[in-house]
């Protein structure tokens, strides 16, 4: 089953999400495939957590990281 597209006049409220993300819930929200979310966070890129067996991404970590990441486009 194909992961489903954003709805691009959607508006990310940060505060709308769970603490915790699934990987593939994670990807969808930064437009990338589900394989590529799993490469980003096997190699640390993504900031995640191990429960259960299963990989998360940490919102507020995910939040921060993207933020600091526009707050670097915007001064350069």
């Amino acid at each position: 089953m194909p992961d489903p597209e954003p709805d691009p006049t959607y508006r990310l409220r940060w505060d709308e999400l769970p603490l915790l993300l699934s990987l593939p819930r994670a990807a969808v929200l930064l437009g990338i495939s589900r394989s590529a979310g799993y490469r980003l966070a096997e190699s640390g890129e993504l900031p995640t957590k191990r429960m259960g067996g299963r990989v998360y991404v940490i919102t507020a970590r995910l939040q921060a990281m993207l933020e600091q990441d526009e707050l670097g486009k915007a001064a350069a």
